[in-house]
């Protein structure tokens, strides 16, 4: 191979660059568009590709004080794989083949290579900005000029693996409850706790639409449900998850066809749907809850879905007792007729109803904290904070008073479904059993004797990440 003389590179990838993309967009003189195969290792200090017939390695020969690569081409040479081929070289390696199609805008600014490149692979797209040049000093210069100094420079094979998340640890849950099944795609970081949730969504499928104790799902509810299961199965297949656990609740619980509900599933998704027993779900929930808030003294943690509400009772972090009561949004719905506009002696025995079965709360010391999660709570805090469009963060530790759940109760008392999706930050499918949920929580605060709560995003999916996947 003739001598070539190394380019100092500097690159960063990104999904747009606004303005700064536009303009080398704008400024190229060459527009190449090739389709190319990259065999990635963990390893970061070389580069292997195929493209047009040509095998081509480079290595990463040294990085500046500013932080400028220098790669070296060790190889170049013609090679005729089959894709087929290509797969057993990889697999005997042990390294990730990853076909790439790059549309690259080529320009000369300021003495420097820019290349503005869209990096597709299969529906992933990123993009990069590169500047090369064999003057360290010029690719610095026009680097800063762009605007991106503050960027950290990647490797094309460091962006492309955390395109694909290759060499990163990926896991995914989805929490089956009885009126939603929720979906955390999160990455486990070095330290052993986790980053910010790639997705984490939630879908409302009403498992348990019409369900009683010891009877069974119906056909409508458990299609919605499985084919909402294989779709976030398939999501966080697509975003590299190594594993995905799904867990059911209440609803799975009580009903007679749920081994009909784990076999649909495991045939239409692929994956185990394992049912979790009260005493789990609350000591996985109260672990995620109380994320970013205080556990010091005496704690109690509940959980209001559509078939049953959690409690879990703790001191100084350490639990001391958890118990399931069977009263939900869903059923309390249907027993009351919640899901339009009521009167005030409805809401009186709905409100009744849901004390009566609180009863085991009653004479209970005040916690030094109340926690609430689920969501009822989410939706009752996003209204609370007018979130056009939910934030985790925002809702994650708000404090909810009694005044605040007593305008909401009236709100929803008075309102017919139609009229409460309009209201801002509710979700619109919560519309019908959002004031059931309300009621529920109204109960727990005079049950307790407390004047407050805090909401907690964090939900028993992030309890199942921990526990089963790391620590955090």
């Amino acid at each position: 191979m003739d001598e070539v003389i190394p380019r100092w590179e500097w690159r960063c990838f990104a999904p747009d660059f606004g303005e700064t993309g536009q303009l080398l967009a704008d400024e190229a003189t060459v527009v190449v568009e090739s389709d190319e195969v990259y065999l990635l290792s963990t390893a970061r200090d070389s580069l292997v590709k195929l493209r047009a017939g040509l095998l081509d390695v480079k290595r990463l020969r040294q990085v500046d004080d500013d932080g400028l690569q220098q790669w070296a081409p060790t190889l170049k040479a013609p090679i005729s794989l089959a894709p087929d081929e290509v797969d057993e070289v990889a697999a005997s390696l042990g390294v990730l083949r990853v076909d790439v199609h790059k549309t690259r805008h080529r320009s000369t600014v300021d003495g420097c290579l820019a290349e503005l490149t869209e990096v597709r692979v299969g529906d992933l797209v990123t993009r990069s900005i590169a500047v090369e040049s064999e003057d360290p000093a010029l690719v610095v210069a026009l680097r800063d000029r762009l605007g991106l100094g503050g960027r950290p420079n990647t490797s094309y094979a460091g962006g492309l693996a955390a395109l694909v998340g290759f060499g990163r640890q990926r896991y995914a849950v989805i929490d089956v409850g009885t009126n939603s099944v929720k979906l955390v795609v999160a990455d486990l970081t070095e330290s052993g706790g986790w980053g910010a949730a790639v997705v984490d969504r939630a879908e409302v499928t009403r498992l348990g639409e019409g369900l009683s104790a010891g009877g069974s799902i119906g056909p409508e509810p458990m299609r919605r449900t499985v084919d909402a299961i294989a779709e976030m199965a398939a999501e966080a297949g697509r975003l590299g998850a190594r594993e995905v656990a799904v867990v059911g609740t209440a609803g799975l619980r009580a009903a007679t066809n749920a081994g009909e509900v784990v076999e649909a599933v495991r045939q239409r998704g692929g994956v185990d749907l394992e049912v979790i027993s009260g005493e789990d779900e609350a000591r996985l929930a109260v672990r995620a809850a109380t994320v970013g808030l205080p556990t010091t003294g005496s704690l109690v943690v509940f959980d209001t879905g559509g078939g049953s509400s959690q409690f879990t009772f703790a001191r100084d972090g350490e639990v001391t007792e958890q118990f399931s009561v069977p009263i939900g949004a869903v059923r309390l719905t249907e027993r009351f007729g919640l899901d339009g506009a009521v009167t005030t002696e409805v809401l009186a025995r709905a409100l009744a109803e849901v004390a009566a079965e609180l009863d085991g709360l009653a004479g209970r010391e005040r916690p030094d904290l109340l926690v609430g999660m689920g969501g009822a709570l989410t939706n009752l805090a996003a209204v609370s904070h007018r979130l056009a469009d939910y934030d985790p963060e925002v809702v994650h530790g708000t404090v909810l008073d009694r005044a605040e759940i007593d305008r909401q109760i009236e709100l929803y008392r008075t309102s017919s479904a139609e009229q409460r999706r309009t209201v801002v930050g509710l979700q619109p499918a919560r519309a019908e059993v959002i004031l059931a949920g309300a009621c529920i929580v109204r109960t727990v605060l005079d049950a307790l004797g407390q004047d407050e709560l805090r909401v907690s995003d964090r939900g028993l999916r992030h309890g199942v990440l921990a526990s089963r996947f790391g620590t955090g």
